[in-house]
């Protein structure tokens, strides 16, 4: 492919879904000829989707912008028709899924013709040795199988479903759907570097979820005043027990979503040891702290977390906490059973190198929404937390993103009247919008009428030259309200090397009223 490619949604999504479930008992029986019929239907259906698609990545390759909206609808039909699988009495995934399958392995282009795809004709009947083969040869989807199935996946029976876990999935479907919505699209970009250090040490992949969910909306930068940062809110102290913290740069790794994610997974692995593998105490842990969590396991004599006892001796944060996260955590595994259409998100990752210097305020203007709710900001951000939203990174870097991102970047932001708009957008000083007065303004008015005093006018006269260009002062005086973004644009340099002068660590950059910044390098403008 040229520009960028069209990635097939994997496979595991369409399991999450509830696409992918052990072939009923009614697909064993005799078809009838209307089911057959019905069948027949839905292969003709999953057959033009292909024909469409393969057509779709066509127009991709000649750069025709039609090209990928038109690959998605198509793939929004085949999944489509699985659905209408599902429901179909005698209709067989598995022989539907071979189509699916075969462009998710092949990652096909523009270029493949039909007969390389091996299309099928004809009906898909009912065939019960047919499916395990299919989804097992493919690993993603037999680990997504194993733990997403509706009554396959132990994160069921690792937990309680009890009132109080309903009452937190209440909540998430109401006041705070929005913020479970959001969640998951900043988890499902980050998931391809946070979830393999969740699967190697053996946790489940909702737990992850739910306590992302909850303690950040699985935004990178979040912070809290208590000092916990970063997507899975570690402290200080915790964070530097599991190799969290500020490296050789200045940037606290705890902003890092592969290194929180590793860190968590050990931290929750290290707390369920001693506490019999017990979830709700684990988290009790994570949030409340592990010396009374410890206390308290040991006092109730392995009591549950939902024992009285064990219960009151949490703080009320803590209470909450435990059975919002499991909350978070069953909707993520059970979306249908809520009337929860969880976002598709296009998070193949890649990487982009940048063609010229730009900001992540710039890339997310010129980059647009091309069909997503907020735009690429918040997962630019995350998947690069080392930079400021504000801050320039220079021509040449690599920067990570997706294969989406990737398109639109050298469709839009390399050059063009997108990527134009962006750069004035970005350089807009408003300072520039003040209309001050002109040099030869006159003091006196004149009356109309009145010649003599008109002659006697003061003449005009050229404004004055151009005062020549100030010396940069050697530091600056914070004042209240000042950022060091905006102190970087005040005496034009870059965010990186105000903060390398003084010292400063990224991302919040503190600064306090009064505090003196060197401005080596800088220039006045």
């Amino acid at each position: 492919m040229s520009k960028f490619s069209v990635v097939l949604r994997p496979l595991s999504l369409l399991l999450a879904a509830g696409l992918l479930m052990p072939v009923p008992e009614a697909h064993a029986q005799r078809v009838s000829a209307r089911d057959r019929e019905k069948i027949t239907a839905l292969q003709a259906r999953m057959t033009q989707a292909e024909q469409r698609y393969v057509a779709a990545l066509a127009l991709v390759e000649a750069a025709d912008p039609k090209g990928e909206g038109e690959a998605d609808a198509a793939l929004e039909d085949m999944e489509d028709v699985l659905a209408e699988c599902v429901n179909q009495r005698g209709c067989q995934l598995g022989g539907l899924l071979a189509s699916y399958k075969r462009l998710l392995k092949g990652r096909v282009d523009g270029t493949t013709s039909e007969d390389e795809l091996g299309i099928a004709s004809g009906p898909v009947l009912a065939d019960p040795d047919h499916v395990a083969p299919l989804v097992a040869d493919v690993p993603e989807a037999a680990r997504a199988a194993q733990l997403l199935n509706d009554h396959r996946h132990a994160f069921d029976e690792m937990v309680e479903y009890n009132p109080a876990v309903q009452a937190g999935i209440r909540r998430w479907l109401t006041d705070m759907r929005p913020a479970l919505l959001t969640s998951y699209e900043n988890y499902m970009n980050l998931r391809a570097v946070m979830w393999p250090e969740w699967e190697k040490r053996g946790l489940p992949e909702a737990l992850l979820f739910g306590i992302m969910a909850k303690e950040s909306n699985g935004r990178v930068h979040a912070t809290s005043r208590a000092g916990a940062a970063g997507l899975m809110q570690f402290m200080p102290a915790t964070g530097r027990r599991f190799g969290l913290g500020p490296d050789g740069t200045g940037f606290d790794t705890r902003y890092d979503a592969r290194s929180a994610a590793e860190a968590s997974a050990a931290y929750i692995n290290e707390r369920m040891g001693p506490l019999n593998r017990n979830i709700e105490m684990a988290l009790a842990a994570y949030n409340g702290g592990e010396g009374r969590a410890a206390r308290v396991y040991r006092q109730s004599g392995g009591q549950s977390f939902w024992s009285q006892w064990s219960y009151n001796e949490f703080p009320a944060e803590t209470r909450d906490y435990v059975p919002m996260v499991i909350a978070a955590a069953w909707i993520f595994l059970h979306p249908q059973q809520y009337g929860v259409e969880f976002p598709r998100v296009n998070a193949q990752p890649t990487t982009i190198k940048l063609a010229k210097s730009t900001t992540i305020y710039e890339l997310t203007i010129c980059l647009g929404s091309n069909n997503t709710r907020d735009g690429y900001m918040r997962v630019l951000r995350n998947m690069n937390p080392r930079y400021q939203a504000d801050g320039w990174i220079p021509a040449g870097t690599t920067i990570n993103a997706t294969t989406r991102i990737a398109g639109l970047y050298n469709r839009y932001c390399v050059s063009g009247p997108r990527a134009d708009l962006a750069r004035a957008l970005i350089t807009a000083d408003v300072n520039a919008a003040i209309i001050r007065p002109q040099a030869n303004a006159l003091n006196a008015s004149v009356a109309v009428g009145d010649i003599s005093n008109a002659q006697e006018a003061a003449p005009v006269v050229a404004p004055p030259a151009a005062a020549p260009a100030r010396s940069t002062p050697r530091s600056h005086t914070v004042a209240r309200g000042d950022t060091l973004s905006s102190i970087a644009r005040r005496y034009a340099c870059s965010v990186g090397q105000l903060a390398r002068a003084n010292n400063l660590r990224a991302p919040a950059y503190a600064l306090r009223p009064g505090q003196k910044l060197s401005l080596e390098g800088c220039r006045a403008r």
